[in-house]
């Protein structure tokens, strides 16, 4: 059952109004994460996707992250969009965040701007921004939406959202 979509202030979103598949869109942001301290990745080439009762998933070019930050991780899953996804361990600063990130190494048809892109769990970094504001991880653990104070929900992966 779907819930009540919170209301929508001005300058806001709403995850409800994201389209079911997704949409992909380049959008003039500047993404900063840290990681032990050390800024491992601080772009402003940028690329989320949207998804139906999901904060947005933000996705960074795997060059523009610091030399090292990235090494292949254990394990891979599947998405039905985007298709086959492989992990990355993520250091910076002296710590190693195992499976942290993950990229779409051939992006399902409709998907080809992910390819050579990486997205990171906020809740594994010390810190992520956008637009240098400090992103709130989506809930839950499989989950990799980033929150900022124009999104609002309710959103996956909270409490009693198994059956959305």
């Amino acid at each position: 059952m779907r819930p009540e979509p919170s209301p929508v202030g001005p300058g806001q979103e709403s995850v409800w109004d994201y389209p079911r598949p997704p949409r992909v869109e380049r959008v003039a942001r500047r993404v900063l994460i840290r990681l032990g301290d050390e800024a491992i990745v601080d772009t402003d080439d940028v690329v989320r996707v949207l998804e139906t009762s999901h904060p947005p998933v933000y996705y960074l070019p795997i060059s523009a992250f610091a030399d090292g930050a990235l090494t292949s991780g254990e394990g891979s899953s599947y998405c039905e969009f985007k298709g086959s996804a492989r992990y990355f361990d993520v250091s910076g600063g002296g710590q190693l965040r195992p499976r942290a990130a993950w990229t779409y190494p051939r992006p399902a048809a409709g998907f080809e701007s992910l390819d050579g892109r990486v997205a990171v769990y906020a809740r594994d970094m010390d810190l992520c921004t956008v637009d240098s504001v400090e992103v709130m991880p989506q809930p839950g653990r499989f989950y990799g939406g980033w929150i900022t104070p124009e999104i609002v929900g309710p959103f996956k992966g909270e409490r009693g959202s198994l059956g959305w």
